[in-house]
């Protein structure tokens, strides 16, 4: 079906609670609320692949306000939002440069883009930044990212790849795979599936664990969970195999990093122990925790993963700022 303007809307499964809002933590979604991203994601898929886009945001404006280093959830907020109609003020170098140098607040910063933009995304080292962004603008902050702290929009499009992928989310079991401790993609996706019927494989080095406060989240909600060091012995039962690097740059001692950052590849032979049917995730960027081999294996679907995040980031811009 194609859809306009006028028709995107319609009759969408579950609750639109997002007009005006801040997206800055998972906890914030209710299962309704998910289930209506999820149908405006497809949607916004529909509307891509039939015409590139629409102008539901023309005359609105985004600024992106990136402090650290990003490819994929920049460029996808921009192609967002500009598929959308809007524009953007991407401020995604040399923030260093600007007038954080002579010792601006994130307060003062937010305040003065909310008075060009319509919305803020903003990427930002320290956790609990999005939140301190959100008490001080006056025009919705969407979180891309506060350290390893949270990341709530990738954690919905790794949902909505979850859907895409294999038809449904309850029933499924999870396999998370590498740096738990620091991959805040991981504890967002991990607290999203709380509102499912979902069990977890957390598959880490000692040093790498999962949180013990998302740990017991999942341990308090009565959902399903084991910990443990070898893929091995998870890969037969994985519905999903969701991969992280070992993040260097959030380690203060390298030997710590070196001792770790290779510990588990994703190779052709693993995958041959997986179900015929099942779904290969990374967040990206890889530093070879899955090899090029396994790229053509149609379980693979960390690009279709990338493609996703430009469907729901559109559902998220046009359900906050219609």
């Amino acid at each position: 079906m194609s859809y306009t303007i006028d028709t995107l809307f319609d009759d969408l499964p579950g609750a639109n609670g997002f007009h005006g809002k801040d997206i800055l933590k998972v906890a914030q979604f209710s299962r309704d609320e998910l289930t209506y991203i999820m149908a405006l994601g497809e949607r916004m898929r529909e509307v891509v692949e039939s015409s590139g886009g629409l102008d539901l945001l023309k005359h609105r404006l985004m600024a992106a306000l990136f402090y650290e280093p990003s490819t994929r959830t920049s460029a996808s907020f921009i192609a967002a939002m500009e598929r959308l109609g809007g524009s953007v003020i991407p401020i995604t170098q040399g923030v260093q440069f600007s007038s954080v140098s002579k010792g601006e607040t994130l307060g003062d910063t937010v305040r003065t883009l909310a008075q060009y933009a319509d919305a803020i995304v903003l990427r930002h080292p320290e956790i609990g930044s999005a939140a301190e962004a959100a008490h001080y603008a006056p025009v919705p902050v969407l979180n891309a990212g506060d350290g390893a702290g949270e990341h709530p929009t990738q954690a919905l499009l790794d949902l909505f790849t979850i859907q895409q992928e294999l038809g449904q989310i309850d029933g499924l079991t999870v396999a998370m795979v590498g740096d738990l401790r620091f991959g805040r993609t991981v504890h967002s996706l991990t607290q999203l599936l709380l509102n499912y019927d979902v069990g977890f494989r957390f598959v880490s080095p000692e040093i790498l664990r999962m949180p013990l406060a998302i740990a017991n989240q999942v341990r308090d909600h009565g959902a399903e969970m084991r910990e443990t060091y070898d893929v091995h012995e998870v890969i037969e039962e994985a519905d999903v195999l969701y991969v992280t690097r070992v993040q260097k740059e959030r380690f203060s001692d390298l030997a710590q990093y070196e001792e770790v950052k290779g510990y588990y590849i994703v190779d052709p032979e693993l995958l041959t122990k997986a179900k015929e049917k099942m779904v290969v995730m990374h967040p990206l960027p890889r530093v070879g925790e899955i090899l090029e081999a396994v790229d053509d294996d149609p379980r693979a679907a960390y690009f279709r993963q990338v493609r996703n995040g430009l469907y729901i980031r559109m559902a998220l811009l046009a359900a906050v700022l219609r």
